[in-house]
């Protein structure tokens, strides 16, 4: 497992810069001209002149920092973002976030779970998202009285195609259309031993999966590593990244800043226009289930004519040569042209047949008046 920072270009934790103050020939100019109010008429039209350049030429600066600014903030996409003060969480009538089961909004976080027994909760995005490419920075926390291995049970991050339905994956629904990322915290399967519990992994679901509870997910799971997330004093962090049909994950868990890779996975297609959400079970055990940030930033990546024929929209999530039940990758969809020409000859196909129909039943007709006469 490797660690880096991020590279340019990826957001970091704090917010995005603010533009900087106006300084040097700007406030010279600016000076300049109010020194010019006393030397005289053609110094006040001077410096009258300098005051409207000037004025516009702040005009234009402050525009440019605007610009620049509005750039900064469009890649994080604030309808599927879930922040501080959490405001319209959970309201019937507004708001982007929905609450289920025994989620809570406090002032600091969005509580999924106490850390009581037998309590599921959830929190989903009303709004679906339709991004190609793109990237969820999961700040959370997960703390509680229980010790080591007497704790649970983890939560989940999804990108799914149904939304706000509980279940025993993490409290949703299993068979789901979609990503799920868990963040298991109590390890199930017995005799266990090639694995340390907080572990992180990951699914892609068309549907016909099912997560298999008894021995922690692994007959479906993508690719993992071990996170020890609980009880600890720093933030917490893991962003689940997208980018042409690459599902990649990393975790920053040691208060250094620094991003470190836990799950890599090429050929993921996951269609467009699913919601995202999070969801945590207790069972048991328990433990709190805290998430202090959701923030899903859109990037911008350059494609080949290649990459771009290759990464056209697809209607099942699939993961490319995984061999697992029911998760073959699907047949292309047929071109334009290609159903075009299959369409013409089948009409050819079925004007000649009728031609040729018409042509012998004539000469039947013909034959038979023959042997009448």
């Amino acid at each position: 497992m490797t660690s880096h920072t991020p590279p340019p270009g990826r957001p970091t934790h704090g917010p995005a810069p603010q533009p900087r103050a106006l300084k040097g020939p700007m406030v010279a100019w600016l000076r300049g001209g109010r020194a010019g109010r006393g030397a005289g008429r053609w110094g006040k039209m001077a410096a009258a002149g300098r005051w409207r350049a000037g004025l516009a030429l702040l005009a234009v600066a402050l525009g440019l920092c605007g610009t620049g600014a509005e750039q900064t903030e469009e890649h994080l996409k604030r309808e599927h973002s879930l922040s501080k003060p959490y405001q319209g969480v959970g309201s019937a009538s507004s708001g982007l976030w929905d609450l289920l089961g025994n989620a809570m909004v406090m002032t600091q976080f969005i509580r999924l779970t106490p850390d009581v027994q037998s309590k599921q909760g959830a929190v989903w995005n009303r709004v679906p998202c339709y991004l190609r490419d793109w990237e969820m920075q999961v700040h959370f926390k997960i703390h509680g009285q229980g010790k080591k291995n007497l704790n649970g049970d983890g939560f989940a991050i999804w990108y799914t195609k149904d939304r706000m339905q509980p279940g025993p994956v993490f409290g949703s629904k299993d068979n789901f259309l979609g990503l799920g990322v868990f963040v298991d915290t109590y390890p199930n399967e017995e005799k266990q031993q090639e694995r340390v519990f907080p572990y992180i992994s990951a699914m892609v679901n068309n549907g016909s999966l099912t997560y298999d509870h008894d021995r922690d997910g692994r007959p479906t799971e993508l690719g993992g590593c071990t996170a020890m997330v609980r009880n600890l004093n720093h933030d917490t962090f893991l962003v689940i990244r997208y980018v042409k049909r690459r599902l990649t994950v990393l975790i920053d868990i040691d208060g250094k800043h620094e991003w470190r890779d836990c799950i890599d996975v090429p050929g993921v297609r996951l269609p467009r226009g699913y919601y995202f959400g999070t969801s945590s079970v207790t069972g048991d055990l328990s433990d709190n289930h805290d998430i202090i940030s959701l923030k899903l930033y859109q990037l911008t990546v350059e494609r080949t004519p290649e990459e771009e024929k290759r990464d056209r929209e697809v209607f099942l999530p699939v993961v490319d040569n995984l061999k697992l039940p029911g998760m073959e990758a699907p047949l292309e969809p047929m071109s334009g042209l290609a159903l075009f020409l299959i369409v013409f000859f089948s009409l050819v196909a079925i004007v000649f047949a009728i031609v040729i129909g018409i042509i012998i039943y004539n000469k039947w007709q013909e034959q038979s008046r023959k042997h009448f006469y």
